[in-house]
């Protein structure tokens, strides 16, 4: 199976024009797909809405969308009767078979002051797969502060670790007569974490290496795929004030799975020929 994360910062690309069809065709025919910065009634991108949108370009996938906020932006009186209308930013996924559950996660934050922040989230899914019941995460973490992002980490890993525990979104639906869904210890946590490889939040997640013996595969720790892989030189975001200065093209998208599918990861690749984001798609292939 194949599955792509995408950043798609609502859907202005690097020629500063808006395009959903172009993002839509860039994963189009992985099997699971994680979008991050997802909006509607966004002022940056003429008011959009972009779930509505993906929808229609996507027609054969099912999905699901967690906004992390709703602001008022103009709702009003109309006719006597009450229209909302909020900006919302947020997370999607969408997957070719049935989503069987999902849950929003909000990070924790912090009140920011000079530079605009707001509330992030990781969009967990639980969907039936050829290896078996797996959790996908779109994950979009802080930009600003590593300290921030260390925390959304921590959170985010106890999430990860303790699903059976916690029951995920929901558990005990025997009692209205329902079947109780598998709890898998398997997942994909996948997404745009604004973080370089090997500082403290990457360590957090997914541990440091060993002078002699390399990367721990433990159950305590995610994988990262593309270490797992060996697969050098990755690039996943570009500065689009100036796409042609190499030096500010970073590593900062992800996939990072379970201990328990590291022997299942075949390929991982970066598509270097989009242009609808600032971000690149990452696709990882699972067998």
């Amino acid at each position: 199976m194949k599955v792509a994360t995408y950043n798609i910062q609502y859907g202005i690309g690097l020629d500063g024009q808006y395009d959903v069809g172009r993002i839509a065709d860039a994963v189009r025919g992985a099997d699971v797909i994680a979008l991050q910065e997802v909006t509607r009634n966004n002022p940056r991108n003429g008011g959009r809405d972009m779930v509505a949108e993906l929808g229609e370009a996507l027609p054969d996938y099912f999905a699901v969308y967690g906004s992390n906020f709703e602001a008022n932006i103009g709702s009003r009186i109309e006719n006597g009767r009450a229209v909302t209308t909020t900006f919302q930013l947020g997370n999607m996924m969408l997957s070719k078979t049935p989503i069987h559950l999902s849950r929003n996660l909000l990070l924790p934050r912090s009140r920011s002051f000079e530079v605009m922040n707001f509330q992030r989230g990781a969009l967990e899914a639980l969907i039936e797969t050829p290896l078996g019941f797996i959790r996908f995460y779109s994950i979009h973490l802080d930009h600003r502060s590593p300290v921030e992002r260390a925390s959304q980490i921590q959170f985010l890993r106890q999430r990860l670790l303790n699903y059976a525990l916690e029951g995920g979104a929901l558990s005990g639906v025997a009692e209205i007569g329902l079947p109780e869904l598998p709890h898998p210890e398997a997942f994909v946590a996948m997404g745009d974490f604004n973080m370089l490889a090997g500082s403290p939040e990457y360590v957090e997640l997914a541990g440091r290496p060993d002078h002699e013996f390399g990367m721990p595969l433990t159950a305590d720790f995610a994988v990262d795929a593309a270490l797992r892989l060996n697969v050098a030189d990755l690039l996943t975001w570009v500065d689009p004030r100036r796409p042609e200065d190499a030096s500010r093209h970073k590593r900062i998208d992800y996939v990072f799975t379970s201990a328990s599918l590291a022997r299942s990861l075949k390929r991982l690749w970066v598509d270097r020929q989009a242009v609808g984001s600032d971000h690149l798609p990452v696709w990882i292939e699972l067998g």
